[in-house]
């Protein structure tokens, strides 16, 4: 673009990117011809939101008059502890393509100028295995090992692909004839190991660019092996609400905040390329402090930070920012061509079939209907609570459930309720499920706790003063649930789940099934302090 020059084409390169090595080298390469450079990513698992940062990067690149070059690296993610059976990798190679190329159009940047190479084109060429197993001789497994150690999957006992892995990817460099590789700031080992070894063997040294990396929303950053820890480009709005409701964000936490991070990485340089004046809104009702509007990423955060943005609605306003960006791309994929690449792609798992044993055990009655009439749900009475030996987060209780019938229950509320608060107090317990081990303690109930909706604050329900263990917790219209059987839902049969979905907490702080109360003999079950969340 000749109406850049050298200096403003550096600036537009290098923006918002974590860390750069070579900078004098690519301000001499601009000051006589643009720049060639080439990103990479393995097809292992569904790509995520977290690819809108790279996408942003390669819209700065072409704008500065960079050629690119996207590899899709189908030889690498075989090679990375197999994450990609190679009887599956051509497959998703092409899936990788085509969302890459549908993130790009969706947000405006002209894919027809790209080069998009699969690796397997030229890495399974005579000329190429020679050049590896030259730099195999140079390079200890040390090295090796280093350099792979924050983007290779780490094992107890690794396998030799993955100590080939980092080499291959700085011989990439070479092959693909470029200046300069772009990448996240994990990949900055493998960099290192690049210029360290490409002039061994002759081969000049490149120059590295890294994006910041988007934090998972469970974890130190997204990961396309990670399920729980992403949002797939291709997610489900639904999908999108639920895991946004559940992801970590502690009330006035900036430091351990995956989706403040979000908005940060991603969002604010979206709603800033070409040149456009960024904006984020979080709306919210008058008596919440009504609709707030961003123009800087700072503000939020500080007013986040000082409790003036509720996790609950940033949680909101994220979620439909998502969706919006993730509109588009879920109509690309919106074809019966693409739905079936999906498929091929990343097969839906088979059912296991399993031998069917004889029994004399009853059958589950499934003509029973899936309501609260199910639920063995009691007042109860923890007369004991310690915290668990091995997990820090989870209580150990031991709970009077009536007519002497003591049970212990592990509950995953250290996180959330004083260890004082759970000694000798009344709970609402369910005492029909199928007892199950959680964290090696045989746990044989279920505490009933509301939460809420950004769960931040957990409770357990109330039930009146004056109660006794045992006493029944009723719901106008519904039977009671038989408590003279011994049958145990089974947690296959997803009952409780169904069941607690409509479960929810009123305006007023009252436990509610559907729009009836938990009722007592002694009044309405209630919650310490939560108006309006959920119960689980």
């Amino acid at each position: 673009m000749a109406s850049l020059t050298p200096a403003e084409k550096y600036e537009i390169i290098t923006r918002n990117l974590q860390e750069v090595l070579g900078k004098d080298q690519i301000e001499a390469i601009l000051a006589e011809r643009d720049l060639n450079i080439y990103w990479g990513t393995a097809p292992t698992g569904k790509p995520h939101v977290g690819y809108f940062v790279p996408m942003t990067k390669i819209a700065d690149f072409l704008q500065a008059g960079c050629h690119i070059t996207v590899l899709i690296a189908d030889i690498h993610a075989f090679l990375d502890n197999m994450k990609a059976p190679m009887e599956l990798v051509g497959k998703r190679a092409e899936y990788y393509t085509q969302l890459i190329k549908a993130t790009l159009t969706s947000i405006g940047v002209p894919t027809e100028r790209l080069k998009f190479v699969q690796g397997s084109s030229y890495q399974l060429t005579a000329e190429y295995s020679l050049a590896n197993m030259k730099l195999c001789s140079k390079t200890t497994e040390r090295d090796a090992k280093r350099a792979g150690a924050e983007v290779v999957k780490q094992v107890e006992n690794p396998l030799l692909s993955g100590l080939m892995y980092p080499g291959m990817q700085a011989l990439d460099e070479e092959f693909l004839g470029v200046d300069a590789q772009f990448g996240g700031v994990d990949q900055r080992k493998i960099f290192i190991l690049a210029e360290k070894v490409l002039p061994m063997l002759g081969y000049k040294k490149r120059a590295h660019l890294m994006n910041t990396m988007v934090p998972g929303l469970a974890g130190p950053k997204m990961s396309a092996s990670d399920p729980d820890s992403k949002i797939d480009l291709l997610e489900a709005p639904e999908d999108v609400k639920r895991k946004l409701a559940r992801a970590f964000c502690e009330e006035g936490n900036i430091t351990e905040n995956g989706i403040l991070a979000f908005v940060k990485t991603v969002l604010f340089p979206l709603r800033s390329m070409g040149g456009k004046s960024p904006s984020f809104a979080i709306l919210r009702p008058e008596k919440f402090g009504g609709d707030a509007i961003y123009t800087n990423y700072e503000d939020l955060e500080n007013d986040f930070k000082d409790k003036k943005v509720h996790p609950g609605d940033l949680k909101k306003a994220v979620t439909d920012a998502i969706n919006e960006l993730l509109a588009p791309i879920r109509k690309w994929f919106d074809n019966d061509e693409l739905r079936k690449l999906t498929e091929d792609a990343y097969p839906s798992p088979k059912p296991e079939v399993k031998e069917v044993k004889k029994t004399n055990k009853p059958a589950a009655n499934t003509n029973l209907p899936v309501d609260i009439s199910r639920l063995d749900i009691r007042v109860a009475r923890i007369t004991e609570a310690k915290v668990h030996e091995s997990n820090p987060n989870s209580f150990v209780s031991t709970v009077d459930c009536g007519n002497g019938d003591v049970r212990t229950v592990v509950s995953g509320l250290a996180k959330y309720i004083p260890l004082e608060e759970m000694q000798n107090r009344l709970v609402c317990a369910v005492c029909n499920l199928k007892p199950g081990k959680f964290q090696g303690v045989l746990s044989s109930a279920m505490l009933l706790a509301g939460s809420s909706p950004d769960d931040a604050v957990v409770e357990l329900l109330q039930p009146p003063n004056g109660l006794e263990a045992g006493d029944v917790i009723e719901f106008e219209g519904y039977a009671q649930a038989d408590r003279t059987t011994t049958e145990k839902l089974n947690p296959k049969h997803l009952i409780f789940e169904k069941v607690s979905e409509d479960f929810k907490i009123s305006a007023e702080g009252l436990a509610l099934y559907k729009d009836l109360q938990f009722k007592t003999k002694a009044g309405p079950v209630t919650l310490k302090t939560l108006k309006e969340g959920r119960i689980r």
